[in-house]
């Protein structure tokens, strides 16, 4: 809105308070868009050249508010007291660090130096009365082997029959690679994140080149092979009450143009204190939430997952949704690391304190657990809750703008109603 001041003069007092309760409206929008760029801006910054660890320390202060005449008699005293010991200690005395044996478990080639000759210079015989040991340790690596599987033809002559050993299966019918070849691929790329264009440089200074094409049909087969196991897993997981997902996306070449494409890896796991240690991934090449609906089919637990609106549907099939605590609290931590707000750090010390909780009853069965749970973690999660609400409604929650929009369902502005004159209270958390 343009105004022009020449035009002021011939506007009423009505028309002058209209025009400025909407240049006020005009105001409050621009500065909460300032607000919402100025986190964005502070939250890609920390996201690009920041550590990644989302640990929060409410104790942890600026080095320059530590007590440094303290600290600096402490470091005189702590010097003084070193000079002291190693004045008193001799030189023989001086401990030396005591480097561990290696592991009896690993194969010993043993390399033995002996003399040329046994007879002294004088003539006598030399009589072996000893000897001194020492271990180096030493690594190969990976060596090329060819396995010949010879299978002998017997026959008969007086019956004219032949006998022979049938064929061992294989993963790859007629292929070349054992399954030890097949399984350090795996391994190497999936759990050792090496892209097949690396083992190929990585096979070719060990003596043979094996191309990445070849590589790559090696795995699609394992992958074929393996997909009865996954599916088992699949079931194995379904089984159980409670689940835990989340998807993340990757970069999928399409066939044809060889421009890349967003795809994605959808993640599924029960609970950290059940017996099965699975994740199952499902790859799917958009974020649609019929991936979900699909891999679920007709289980209807507890889902664990974001706020991602895919999950919706599931919901309203019979699926209970659970939040996740990690990612309610991640936007407090990057409102937190953004702008150091007070607001943000409180929400922060209660989540560490339920954490904390989580960490004490990780030994615990079931049973002991929801009762330690119901007993300490609830009425913090309440009382953050209704401090949450109360929020909703001051004018503290001017400093969680960009929660609400970095993450809509955890803070949700509405009308104001407490008297903006009124200071502000901080609930107490028992």
């Amino acid at each position: 809105m343009v105004v022009e001041p020449q035009s002021l003069q011939s506007l009423s007092a009505q028309e002058l308070r209209e025009l400025t309760t909407r240049l006020m409206t005009q105001l409050r929008h621009q500065s909460a868009l300032l607000d919402k760029l100025t986190h964005e801006n502070a939250l890609l910054k920390r996201m690009k050249f920041a550590a990644q660890s989302e640990r929060f320390n409410p104790e942890q202060k600026s080095l320059l508010q530590d007590e440094i005449e303290a600290d600096l008699a402490a470091v005189a005293s702590e010097i003084d007291g070193l000079q002291q010991e190693s004045a008193a200690v001799s030189p023989q005395e001086k401990k030396q660090p005591k480097r561990l044996p290696l592991p009896a478990n690993l194969p010993r080639r043993e390399i033995r130096h002996e003399p040329e000759s046994s007879t002294c210079r004088c003539g006598c015989q030399m009589k072996r009365i000893g000897e001194d040991v020492a271990e180096k340790l030493d690594y190969v690596p990976g060596v090329f082997t060819v396995e010949r599987h010879i299978r002998g033809k017997w026959a008969c002559a007086k019956c004219e029959t032949l006998t022979q050993v049938p064929v061992d299966p294989h993963i790859i019918d007629k292929g070349i690679p054992t399954t030890g070849l097949l399984a350090q691929v795996l391994v190497a790329k999936y759990a050792d994140h090496l892209p097949l264009y690396r083992q190929e440089a990585i096979f070719g200074r060990a003596g043979l080149a094996i191309p990445r094409s070849t590589l790559a049909q090696w795995v699609g087969a394992c992958g074929v092979q393996l997909q009865p196991l996954v599916d088992a897993m699949r079931n194995e997981l379904l089984q159980h009450r409670v689940l835990h997902a989340d998807e993340t996306p990757v970069s999928m070449l399409k066939p044809g143009n060889g421009k890349t494409h967003r795809a994605y890896l959808w993640a599924y796991a029960p609970g950290a204190f059940e017996a099965t240690r699975a994740v199952v991934y499902d790859f799917c090449e958009s974020r649609a939430g019929e991936h979900a609906r699909a891999f679920l089919g007709d289980w209807r637990g507890s889902l664990i997952c974001d706020d991602y609106a895919g999950y919706k549907a599931s919901f309203s099939q019979g699926v209970t949704e659970a939040g996740c605590l990690a990612h309610a609290r991640r936007k407090f931590f990057d409102l937190h690391a953004a702008n150091k707000s007070q607001i943000a750090e409180f929400a922060l010390a209660q989540f560490a304190r339920v954490y904390e909780i989580e960490r004490e009853v990780q030994a615990l069965t079931a049973p002991q657990r929801l009762q330690v749970r119901q007993q300490h973690s609830r009425p913090i999660l309440d009382a953050l809750h209704q401090w949450i609400c109360l929020l909703y409604t001051s004018d503290a929650a001017d400093d969680l703008l960009c929660v609400d929009l970095g993450g809509r369902r955890i803070i949700k502005k509405k009308k104001k109603t407490r008297n903006k004159h009124e200071p502000y209270v901080e609930p107490k958390i028992y």
